[in-house]
Parts: structure tokens; C-alpha cells; sequence
């Protein structure tokens, strides 16, 4: 058997083609395991026969960002935030292109608060908003999808995943 061992500061052919092959799977794989993941929708239930087709905030770009930037919203679309505890938590339309409504949900699944009609703010510093009881879920829909479907505090709603 015969070896051939390239001078040094001179890789041979198959070194560097080995090499480019490794670098090609090693790329190939970082994509395919770091691909962004399918957004997931969660249908939202209302008591009226009414759905918001809601899509998670599940990234941390989500949970901070939710619907900002968004120049619209399709009638019966928003977004739902699910938070690992209930709490008071605050919202806010910073960067917000359309008003919407906000509904806080309780574990149970109730409704606890309602704001409607909350416009984008457009100067520092933005309000934020908050319920007065604690929250496990925030749901953002369009302004005026609160009182088209006729949604108060005490409602209860059912959570389907989408598949």
C-alpha cells in the first residue's frame, strides 16, 4: 500500500474535497434541525358560536413582539399569548400598525377582563394595559371583535388545536 502524504501547506485533492463534503452535511444538517417550526393555531371558542382562528406566541420574538408590525389582521384571526402562570399580565401596542381588542382568560378558561379598541401607540412612553385579576391566557383580535360577538367578563371558551 502506498501513501501519499501532501507537502506540508499543501492539502492534497481528496483532503479538501473531503473537507468540502463535510462542511456541506455539517450546513445541510444545521438547517434542517434549526428550520423554523410551523406556526401553531389554536381555535378560540366563544359561547356565541363565535371562532378567532388564534395564532400562538410560542417564540420569544412572538411574546415580545405579538402583532406588532402587522399592517392587518384577517376578521377572525388574532393572537394568543399562554403564559406558565396567572398573573397580572400587561400588554402593550407599541409598534402596532391596527387597534385591537385584548381579552384575559383565566386558567379556567373564563374570561376575566376586556379592553376594547386599543389604538397603536405612536410616542414613547406606551400605556400598558393590564386586568384586574390575574390572567393565564391574552387574546388579541381586532378592535370591534369584542363587541361584534358580544364577549363580557365570566365567558367561558374552549381551546382546539388546530392540526
Amino acid at each position: 500500500m502506498i501513501l501519499f502524504i501532501a507537502p506540508q501547506g499543501e492539502p492534497s485533492k481528496k483532503r479538501l474535497i473531503f473537507l468540502l463534503v463535510m462542511s456541506f452535511f455539517l450546513v445541510t444538517g444545521a438547517l434542517l434541525f434549526n428550520a423554523p417550526e410551523q406556526t401553531q393555531v389554536i381555535h378560540v371558542s366563544f359561547p356565541t358560536g363565535a371562532v378567532l382562528r388564534a395564532e400562538v406566541a410560542d417564540t420569544p420574538e412572538k411574546l415580545l413582539f405579538g402583532l406588532a408590525f402587522r399592517e392587518s389582521l384577517p376578521p377572525d384571526a388574532g393572537m394568543l399569548y399562554i403564559f406558565p402562570e396567572s398573573a397580572p399580565h400587561r400588554v402593550w401596542t407599541k409598534q402596532f400598525k391596527i387597534p385591537i381588542d385584548v381579552i384575559w382568560v383565566d386558567e379556567s378558561k373564563h374570561v376575566v377582563h376586556v379592553i376594547k379598541r386599543v389604538e397603536p401607540c405612536q410616542a414613547d412612553p406606551c400605556p400598558w394595559y393590564r386586568p384586574p385579576d390575574n390572567a393565564r391566557y391574552v387574546i388579541e383580535a381586532n378592535a370591534g371583535f369584542v363587541d361584534r360577538e358580544g364577549i363580557v367578563p365570566g365567558m367561558k371558551l374552549k381551546f382546539t388545536l388546530q392540526l
